[in-house]
């Protein structure tokens, strides 16, 4: 049974076509990427899967079923943008935030106790949430998703503010509730945490789905789309390369899709001013899946306008 299922759903706002036809389902202990660039509909993907807009169009089931006042109470959610109240105490402010999910007063403090401890929050736990730094805010949010210990879990940009080392604390936290059975659906543009994260994911651009899936599948059907090069020389604008970057000493190219990778060797060998001392197929990333993806989606928005 899935905790989450969207069926072609669709919202408008205006004559700006947010989310349009969109479907996908999440699974109990499973941690799925819902992903997609800027404007891409994921916010409105999300409110509309929490009951905070209405669908135009398309059906909603969390839990099996309508998203009434009890299932409400079973989902914990993480915005992008900080919602606590600023000049009000930390401590407080957590408590009070659990008592509406169905804590007692003395059930939330014993639990919010456990949190501040590890997110080493203890000792600013009566400061104003306006005193703390972005990343301890960032932390206090995280500790109102989860004190209340939901079997969904929401969270929009979760590492957004984070430092190294409670980047790793986070996605500690969040592996530990996948493994305790709960959901995790996680909103991010850190590609990198996506694939050390989730099991599946979705990828929205301009309001649609345009990839869904197993990420090691998704990775494999997208096999020779990437190439590494080490070497000296300029590698950034050679023909049916979409991106380049630097990394550790070589070059990391996402290729067109329909782009062979012998044609850039060929292209690079033609070229006098480069010095290649390694070239191989790589499996892309999904840094490179995601850009590849997207540029592709825009080519065919386009052709389709023209």
């Amino acid at each position: 049974m899935n905790t989450v299922s969207l069926t072609s759903i669709s919202k408008s706002f205006g004559k700006v076509c947010a989310v349009d036809d969109v479907s996908f389902e999440v699974y109990p202990g499973e941690i799925f990427g819902l992903l997609g660039p800027n404007g891409a509909g994921k916010t409105t993907a999300i409110r509309i899967m929490l009951d905070i807009f209405k669908p135009d169009s398309g059906q909603v089931s969390i839990f099996a079923g309508k998203l009434d006042e009890s299932r409400k109470r079973r989902i914990g959610y993480m915005p992008e943008d900080r919602g606590l109240y600023k000049d009000l105490k930390l401590e407080p402010t957590l408590i009070f935030l659990a008592t509406l999910k169905g804590l007692t007063t003395s059930e939330a403090q014993k639990r919010l106790d456990v949190w501040l401890e590890r997110l080493d929050l203890y000792e600013h736990r009566h400061k104003k949430i306006q005193e703390l730094s972005k990343g301890m805010q960032q932390k206090a949010q995280l500790i109102a998703t989860l004190l209340h210990e939901p079997d969904l879990i929401v969270v929009d940009e979760p590492f957004s503010g984070l430092d190294p080392v409670n980047t790793r604390l986070v996605k500690d936290i969040l592996q530990e509730q996948s493994n305790a059975g709960r959901t995790v659906i996680m909103s991010t543009h850190q590609m990198y945490q996506v694939e050390a994260l989730c099991n599946r994911i979705v990828l929205i651009n301009a309001g649609r789905t345009v990839l869904y899936g197993e990420v090691d599948r998704i990775k494999r059907d997208f096999a020779g789309h990437a190439v590494v090069i080490q070497g000296q020389g300029e590698f950034s604008s050679i023909p049916g390369v979409l991106e380049a970057r630097q990394d550790n000493g070589a070059w990391h190219l996402a290729l067109e899709i329909g782009t062979d990778p012998q044609e850039i060797f060929r292209s690079l060998a033609g070229l006098e001013d480069l010095s290649i001392e390694r070239f191989e197929i790589a499996e892309p990333s999904l840094d490179d899946i995601f850009v590849t993806v997207v540029q592709k989606s825009k080519i065919e928005k386009a052709a389709n306008n023209a």
